[in-house]
């Protein structure tokens, strides 16, 4: 199976926080993408969001577009409601040749959560979870007929951060809900990488790639801390540059037959963790492992 690999533009700037690189132009962003090696990028807060002025951006730096997160609301809203917000974002990943949207459910107050300790987040109940798992299906079926599949992203801060809330979404939900999986938010979490994967891995349908450094990841859950004060101590790197077991995992991968993008996104504060040398070093990892995970991999081969 083939896999490419692309990048988020976290690595050089943060959305949620405009202090960790918020005066780094998207010139750089995608120059330095394509200066590691990535075949595309995810969008950013500093992407245009008119096709027919994000494609010639794109174009010019020899770049695909992969994907783009969306703050879904669908425990707040209908479906055809939600649907009619979230379209203009499908519409243009649509046009750019992107075939999923990142989607995750802010509901519930997902942006103060990032901020806020990690004990204290929003959820669901049980009773809530049927019809919450009714809705998710629908709503990714209108989106595969548009064109666009959902990759739902459990997140942390949001109401699907567990691996037992992944767990309940993928039994209450339909195979149009394909699962984003991350690496990084499921170690956070307190969650197993390798058993998450192994449950779930033929709904796998995207896949962001961080790697954790276990002595801040101790140190958040102990001391509760927000999951961006996490980030700014460094919980996040690139592949290959801490804990996880990347060789297992893209192995796992690799064997269920998955194809599609390896993303980057390892959010650190560029101050500390210069951008281009740490995307660098992504590539070059990734581009190894799963090359010895048995994948082809897209693109060109690290220097």
């Amino acid at each position: 199976m083939t896999v490419t690999l692309g990048i988020n533009p976290i690595t050089w700037t943060n959305d949620d926080d405009p202090s960790l690189g918020g005066d780094t132009p998207l010139e750089q962003c995608l120059s330095e993408t394509r200066r590691a090696g990535y075949a595309g990028t995810e969008l950013g807060g500093k992407f245009p969001r008119e096709s027919a002025l994000l494609r010639p951006i794109l174009d010019g730096h020899g770049l695909r577009l992969v994907s783009g997160w969306y703050d879904g609301r669908i425990l707040e809203r209908e479906v055809e409601a939600e649907f009619d917000a979230v379209l203009p974002h499908l519409t243009l990943l649509r046009d750019l040749g992107a075939r999923h949207v990142v989607y995750a459910d802010t509901s519930r107050g997902r942006h103060g959560a990032i901020f806020d300790p990690i004990s204290q987040r929003p959820s669901l109940s049980a009773e809530e979870w049927p019809a919450y798992g009714l809705k998710i299906t629908r709503l990714a079926e209108r989106m595969a007929d548009f064109g666009v599949r959902m990759a739902f992203h459990h997140h942390m801060g949001t109401i699907v951060e567990t691996d037992a809330e992944i767990d309940a979404l993928m039994t209450r939900t339909g195979e149009a809900v394909g699962l984003l999986y991350d690496t990084g938010h499921c170690a956070f979490s307190g969650g197993d990488p390798q058993a998450l994967l192994r449950r779930h891995v033929g709904r796998v349908v995207h896949v962001h790639c961080k790697d954790v450094r276990p002595r801040v990841l101790a140190r958040a859950r102990a001391e509760d801390m927000s999951f961006m004060a996490a980030v700014m101590a460094g919980i996040f790197t690139v592949p290959g540059d801490g804990a996880l077991d990347y060789p297992i995992l893209l192995l796992l991968l690799a064997e269920h037959g998955y194809a599609g993008w390896l993303v980057v996104e390892a959010e650190q504060d560029p101050f500390k963790a210069h951008p281009l040398t740490y995307a660098t070093m992504g590539y070059r990892n990734l581009y190894h492992l799963a090359l010895e995970a048995g994948f082809e991999v897209e693109g060109v081969p690290p220097a």
